[in-house]
């Protein structure tokens, strides 16, 4: 049976795209939701819109500001984010998609976000955008952190890293560790940050992330933590500067992600941090408000 329901009758419609990033495969990767007239709504309703969806993130597009090629507001379901890795990348994806550019500079509220676009010869699409450089300090809660976490210790300093959000890191010995974690996560709301734990794996990193105060449990692929991940680990000496990492994340909520994440610099200075994945558009639709 075929329904067929004409919402142009029954009010005014706005359309949106939900799009996979940092996956090449539909159904997989961290779910996006973007308005693309996103001037229609003021804030208090793109919240409610956020709430709505209940995905990691939703983006409503607006006209550029400071000579970017689009403006991009982005909301958890409980807050706005200055910056997120997921939103940003797939925003400049689905912009480059619309006008065939080859590179797009995405105006946030933590800066002007340039991504440069690759085309396969299957017609998927790769970003690769330059993050933010993150500030970094050691981390007050740890002891609490690491209870709410179920865990003993960290293989590396427990410190936060800020770009936008707060990301803070725990490594652990193997993914066995990082697969089995089952975090108390009313203690982790109450300490209101992003938590990832992170272990090496064959071919790369693994990774959870874990931010229930910003209405996310889990997250299937977090962008804004790729690359301080990368500068936390070249810091420490587990990676060198300037190389390239594979980060795996979301085969717990069966939504396999793969991230690649570069910090260029030395233990002095970091000079640039980029973050890259594919993303794939996978369905098209209107809200009736």
């Amino acid at each position: 049976m075929e329904i067929e329901i004409d919402l142009s009758e029954t009010g005014e419609t706005h359309p949106y795209y939900v799009l996979d990033v940092f996956t090449d495969t539909p159904l997989a990767g961290n779910q996006l939701a973007v308005f693309s007239q996103g001037e229609r709504f003021d804030a208090p309703t793109m919240q409610r819109i956020a709430r709505e969806l209940s995905l990691s993130e939703t983006v409503f597009v607006l006209a550029p500001e400071q000579g970017g090629d689009a403006r991009a507001r982005i909301f958890t379901p409980t807050a706005e984010l200055p910056f997120a890795g997921h939103p940003t990348l797939g925003t400049a994806i689905l912009v480059a998609s619309a006008s065939g550019r080859d590179h797009v500079r995405l105006e946030t509220a933590g800066g002007t976000i340039p991504v440069a676009i690759e085309r396969d010869a299957a017609g998927a699409m790769f970003g690769r955008m330059e993050q933010p450089i993150p500030t970094w300090r050691s981390y007050d809660h740890a002891d609490e952190l690491l209870g709410a976490l179920g865990l003993e210790r960290s293989l590396l300093p427990v410190e936060a890293y800020t770009n936008g959000p707060v990301h803070v890191f725990v490594v652990l010995e193997d993914e066995q560790r990082v697969a089995a974690l089952q975090p108390d996560l009313a203690r982790l709301a109450a300490l209101g940050a992003c938590f990832n734990c992170v272990c090496r794996r064959s071919g790369g990193f693994k990774t959870r992330m874990f931010a229930p105060a910003l209405g996310v449990a889990e997250d299937p692929a977090t962008g804004s933590a790729a690359g301080p991940l990368a500068v936390h680990l070249a810091r420490h000496g587990q990676i060198g500067y300037g190389e390239e990492i594979e980060i795996h994340q979301g085969a717990e909520i069966g939504r396999p992600s793969l991230l690649y994440a570069r910090a260029t610099g030395d233990r002095e200075r970091i000079e640039r941090v980029e973050v890259a994945g594919h993303a794939v558009i996978v369905a098209r639709g209107a809200f009736r408000l």
